[in-house]
């Protein structure tokens, strides 16, 4: 007998439609799986085998064959053990399955009949959701993460014996909903606060002119002076995540299988900070595996990628954030695979103004030769400073300074408000076309970051004494235009503009 079970798979964040199909015919016992599979796939048939005694099901006999659709797709994982289990079980005519054309079905099985969870859930979802299917059945544990799509039915499952009881229609289930607004209200409750950061008012100014228009920035300045903690505060005050935003975010981390145990959707922004060792492809994604894996820049989509010590990273490795920078997207093309991940992200750097580290601090004495330090800043290229908004100086902080109890500046709410509203006029103005003043395109910022006469003297005469590119300059205007946005200016005023060309004196001073 012939039996089709409709289930998915997962290649790069995309669900695409697989169908199981198993033939068991009158032969010698054997069992075979086509389709391209790999080696997790292969090894299913022991735990489907045992699985299927544990659930109550006899032996299969004869030739059974297994095919995996579309055969030129390669297939990896063992999503695909429950659709197996339950393909042989109907082929064997041990279940009446008349839900098989409804709903997509994904699990692995254990040996006991268990299910265990699957990475890529959600995706798997909303591809079973593109094709017009009922549902999908997958483990209980990845219940709340496919739960976020709407329009689908997400039946979740413990056992194999109770994904064949639902499948013949002997029993319901519940379909699972996640609870999306308590999942918002929870992650904005976990936000620390800014105002835990000593002094650094100057910074603080800086941080919120980069979330408003969502500009790179780099921070310089000796150990001990708060760059982290500043960094780590950033996504707290950027604007609250849609719900399509948090979706992709989630995609993303479900492929990865970097969820929580409860498979909560992502509704805080996300800040990622991996060591300086890190491997060119632990940054860009891929790997060697048939699945691609997404690397840090695709985990930090839609929050904010803070790389600590950047003169300490590989070489390769930050030349390859050039293109997510400018396109929010990493192409990753493999001998095996050719996949696309999304990397929208902001980017905070901080570094040491020399390798010592106490070459701006008032207190202690920079040791490094001139040729140390600069051996130590050339191990930055210029088009990746270039792609870099804003650069500021983290100075040390006085006595009075770290000894103060009372709470410093304004709080994380109440900038987030002014970010907020900075936003909205920009997302006015651009017609919801660009997230931000930063990803504004060179006709978009001719058209939006017009400046007087005087703005236009003042800027040639610091191209001149800075030696800035042509990249830099675009960038001066649109910081410049995220400055008037935070006061609710309609034009770019000569202060604006002045104190955009501030934000990139780094480049004379250190560079």
């Amino acid at each position: 007998m012939l039996a089709r079970v409709r289930s998915c798979g997962v290649l790069g964040i995309d669900g695409y439609p697989l169908e199981v199909e198993v033939d068991n015919h009158p032969g010698t016992n054997k069992l075979t799986i086509v389709g391209l599979p790999d080696a997790a796939v292969k090894e299913s048939q022991e735990r489907v085998h045992s699985a299927l005694r544990s659930g109550g099901f006899r032996y299969l006999r004869g030739v059974v064959v297994v095919n995996l659709a579309p055969a030129d797709v390669r297939k990896e994982g063992s999503a695909l053990d429950l659709p197996i289990a339950l393909g042989m079980a109907a082929a064997s005519e041990q279940l009446a399955a008349t839900r098989f054309t409804e709903y997509a079905i994904v699990g692995e099985l254990a040996l006991d009949g268990s299910v265990r969870p699957v990475a890529g859930a959600l995706c798997m979802a909303m591809a079973a959701r593109e094709q017009g299917m009922r549902g999908i059945i997958l483990p209980h544990v990845n219940a709340e993460e496919a739960g976020v799509v709407p329009g689908i039915e997400v039946i979740p499952v413990s056992t194999l014996t109770e994904a064949a009881e639902f499948v013949a229609e002997r029993c319901e289930i519940t379909p699972f909903q996640t609870d999306l607004r308590g999942a918002f209200s929870q992650a904005q409750a976990r936000t620390p606060d800014l105002t835990d950061v000593k002094g650094q008012a100057h910074v603080k100014r800086v941080l919120t002119v980069a979330a408003a228009g969502s500009h790179n920035l780099l921070m310089v300045g000796p150990p001990g002076t708060g760059k982290t903690m500043l960094a780590s505060r950033l996504p707290g005050i950027l604007p609250e995540m849609t719900f399509e935003e948090a979706l992709e975010t989630t995609r993303v981390y479900s492929v990865a299988g970097s969820l929580n145990e409860k498979g909560h959707l992502i509704c805080r922004r996300p800040f990622r900070s991996p060591h300086h060792t890190a491997t060119t492809v632990s940054i860009s994604g891929g790997g060697h595996g048939l699945q691609p894996m997404p690397g840090e820049v695709s985990l930090a989509h839609n929050g904010v990628l803070f790389l600590d010590e950047l003169p300490e990273f590989n070489r390769g490795a930050l030349e390859v954030l050039r293109q997510p920078l400018e396109e929010g997207l990493v192409h990753i093309r493999r001998a095996s695979y050719s996949v696309t991940f999304p990397s929208r992200f902001m980017l905070v750097v901080a570094m040491n103004p020399c390798p010592c580290g106490c070459r701006t601090d008032p207190h202690r004495q920079c040791r490094c030769t001139v040729g140390e330090v600069q051996r130590y800043m050339s191990r930055l290229s210029g088009p990746l400073l270039d792609r870099i908004d804003i650069h500021i100086d983290v100075p040390a902080l006085s006595f009075e300074q770290m000894s103060d109890d009372r709470p410093s500046g304004a709080t994380t709410a109440e900038i987030r408000d002014q970010v907020q509203a900075a936003r909205e006029r920009q997302h006015a103005r651009h017609d919801g076309r660009y997230r931000g003043n930063a990803h504004l395109d060179a006709t978009a910022t001719r058209k939006h970051c017009k400046i007087t006469s005087s703005g236009k003297a003042l800027l040639e005469s610091a191209l001149e004494r800075m030696g800035l590119s042509a990249r830099a300059y675009d960038k001066i205007l649109r910081v410049a235009r995220t400055l008037a946005d935070l006061e609710d200016k309609p034009d770019i005023e000569d202060q604006h503009l002045a104190e955009a060309i501030q934000y990139r004196s780094l480049d004379r001073e250190m560079f």
